[in-house]
């Protein structure tokens, strides 16, 4: 039964990893957009274009959720944004003795993309990306 699952599944991996990929920049880009425009709901800070947060980070959340959301330099835009969120992780959430309670450090968010924005980039944007389209 479980084998039938994931043999169905994986006939459709490509069109899974461009949904993903889809998907997890929208979300990533409201960051950005809270950061810069106040949507969807109100930053937490006025922005500041020439400081590291919001100005920088949300300047990449906006501009890096684009690139990724419609695959465009996947895997490079993938990197960047996956180093972004590590410094993120070990600059604002990883305190003395909570940098594995990502929970407890509110971090669990910047763990997460971190990981999946790496993944992203060692497997590229699929075929539902303008760099599969280009790439055939």
């Amino acid at each position: 039964m479980i084998n039938a699952v994931g043999s169905t599944l994986s006939r459709y991996s490509d069109e899974l990893l461009s949904i993903l990929r889809i998907l997890s920049a929208f979300m990533f880009m409201q960051h950005g957009t809270q950061k810069m425009f106040g949507f969807p709901v109100e930053a937490n800070a006025p922005y500041e274009l020439m400081t590291l947060v919001p100005g920088l980070a949300g300047l990449l959340e906006v501009v890096g959720g684009l690139l990724l959301l419609v695959g465009f330099y996947t895997r490079t835009t993938a990197f960047v944004l996956s180093g972004m969120m590590a410094v993120a992780f070990w600059m604002a959430h990883s305190g003395p003795n909570l940098f594995l309670w990502a929970v407890a450090n509110r971090g669990e968010a910047a763990a997460l993309y971190c990981f999946l924005f790496l993944y992203i980039a060692a497997v590229g944007g699929g075929k539902w990306s303008i760099d599969g389209m280009r790439n055939g």
